[in-house]
């Protein structure tokens, strides 16, 4: 059931959390969560999601941005997984086609110093075949080989001296975060009741049984407690998942094996892609994505194993390294840790195999659905891309034990925005879609939210307050890391700018000026400490210094 008339307002929310009754609470409100709430929602359950912090707060934001079958999953024979993904990327196409693209890929045969043996490029010609066969090809187009003159004019700081040839294939690209606002801000259109920053402290449970029945959880909101009670709770904690199954359970079931992935931002003049490329690694069996966005090109993704805290994940200099020196094999100018203007760091939840011995990169990618003594439902693994397919099997394991809400609607439903005439405004539309006219229509109101953002960034002021207003923005982070990507495209023009954000977010939010700076605070020091972590040093000036005021005594919401 649509309700158009239900605003994504984070006060109304906790106010249904605290009077409502559930069929099924979802925990986790990163893009597995927000899946699951949209299809229990959309098969008529009254639905409701808590996040402990931001959506799309943990790994649904740092990924490579791309929604894709993985070419390199063919050669671990995972066809199924490939299949099922490259169906999904259709499915993502046509109910999200403003903020799910195609976008081509450069695969560079780079053969000299045995950096691609010519017999494995021969094997690349056969693999992308059984991509296209796999379902790639229902992108409209197959792939073919180049000449290396095509393949410099798509990439013209490619090594000329290594480059014998090159393909082009197809898949697609996304902005994780806000595809996953999306489909949070579609559940709430159809009933569900999602809230951000409200963490869950406790699960309730019903009396009786052998094992207790979980039966809903206690969150805390704003210094309030809050007991939600639901028929069902699926757990969607990604990386997280075995801390709330050990509340479950009583111990640490140690199913995820968290796979740490980093990125590095360059501007893109020092590469001038105009395509994504895939580089191979040197003395590796692995590639990176080279993708352009923008004024920038991002560089990644790492893969392995990480056992730090999962809170405090950050690109090290080894990580920075690793992939310099992918570009460095295949550019002929390659740039250098002087051009990282910014970096990302997520983990992926991968369920655990049976040997620590085992790479993670040798890890499938399925999905895995657990359900404890108690009732509690677990999902894990998966990836971006079958977001939509892990969220339609973890419901209808619920819709079983619960004897009602019939099958998935979801394969053809349309996200916020996706439905509508978007403006002429490129920028906007990609990120907004139909609801653009909405974010122009502020700058209309007040000509000062046209102005940049962010100066040196692409976004606007009025971009800002339409966050706030209506995809339920709470921080400063919430604006500049997810709402905007500004962070991950310039940590110096970022930090330059937070202070004027918060003043305009701030008026919105009303905070007080001590509440202005704490935030302000809090960001420019998690910038600081991804700089230093990255061993591209804090700088001179604004990247040094004590933080001016301490954060005692405020909590973010």
């Amino acid at each position: 059931m649509l309700v158009e008339h239900i605003p994504f307002s984070r006060a109304e929310m906790l106010d249904r959390l605290r009077r409502e009754r559930f069929d099924v609470l979802v925990i986790g409100g990163g893009i597995t969560g927000a899946g699951v709430a949209l299809d229990a929602a959309t098969r008529g359950l009254h639905t409701a999601l808590v996040e402990r912090d931001d959506f799309a707060a943990g790994t649904s934001s740092k990924s490579s941005k791309l929604v894709h079958g993985g070419l390199r999953y063919l050669q671990q024979r995972e066809f199924h997984l490939v299949y099922e993904a490259l169906y999904e990327r259709q499915v993502a196409l046509r109910n999200a086609g403003h903020l799910v693209r195609v976008l081509p890929f450069l695969v560079p045969v780079l053969t000299k110093d045995g950096l691609m043996p010519r017999r494995l490029a021969r094997a690349l010609g056969s693999a992308l075949w059984l991509y296209d066969l796999t379902g790639g090809a229902r992108i409209g187009k197959i792939h073919r080989r180049i000449r290396a003159r095509q393949a410099l004019a798509h990439m013209p700081t490619l090594r000329e001296d290594r480059l014998a040839a090159a393909y082009l294939y197809y898949d697609a690209q996304a902005d994780d975060a806000r595809l996953t606002l999306a489909v949070a801000r579609t559940a709430a259109r159809h009933g569900a009741v999602v809230v951000n920053h409200a963490p869950v402290v406790a699960l309730r449970r019903a009396v009786g049984g052998p094992a207790a029945t979980v039966c809903g959880a206690t969150v805390e909101a704003d210094g309030e407690r809050i007991d939600v009670h639901a028929d069902a709770v699926v757990n969607a904690t990604g990386v997280w998942a075995d801390e709330l199954r050990a509340l479950d359970e009583g111990r640490d079931p140690g199913a995820i094996r968290p796979a740490k992935g980093v990125h590095i931002t360059v501007p893109w003049e020092r590469v001038r892609n105009d395509i994504a490329a895939i580089l191979p690694v040197p003395k590796d069996r692995r590639s990176i994505f080279v993708v352009p966005w923008g004024d920038v090109t991002y560089v990644g993704t790492t893969d392995t194993d990480y056992d730090g805290p999962l809170d405090e994940v950050t690109c090290t200099p080894d990580d920075v390294a690793y992939l310099l020196g992918a570009l460095r094999a295949a550019l002929s100018e390659p740039p250098g840790p002087q051009d990282v203007i910014a970096t990302w760091a997520g983990l992926r939840p991968l369920v655990a195999g049976g040997s620590v011995a085992e790479k993670t990169a040798d890890l499938s990618r399925r999905h895995h659905l657990h359900t404890s003594p108690s009732g509690l439902v677990t999902v894990t693994g998966g990836k971006l891309t079958t977001y939509r397919r892990m969220a339609a099997d973890t419901m209808d394991l619920v819709v079983r034990r619960l004897g009602r809400g019939g099958r998935s609607r979801t394969k053809r439903l349309r996200l916020v925005g996706a439905v509508g005439p978007a403006p002429d405004d490129a920028h906007l539309a990609r990120r907004y879609g139909a609801e653009a006219v909405e974010v122009l229509r502020l700058a209309e109101r007040d000509p000062r939210l046209a102005s940049p953002l962010v100066p040196g960034l692409p976004y606007r002021a009025a971009e800002a307050v339409f966050a706030v207003r209506h995809e339920m923005a709470c921080t400063l982070d919430d604006v500049l890391s997810r709402r905007t990507r500004a962070r991950l495209l310039s940590w110096e023009a970022t930090w330059a700018a937070a202070a004027d954000v918060a003043d305009l977010i701030g008026g919105e939010l009303g905070w007080d000026e001590r509440r202005r700076t704490v935030e302000v605070e809090r960001f420019r020091a998690a910038l600081r400490t991804e700089r230093s972590a990255a061993g591209l040093g804090v700088g001179p000036g604004r990247w040094s210094g004590d933080l001016a005021v301490g954060l005692g005594g405020v909590a973010a919401p």
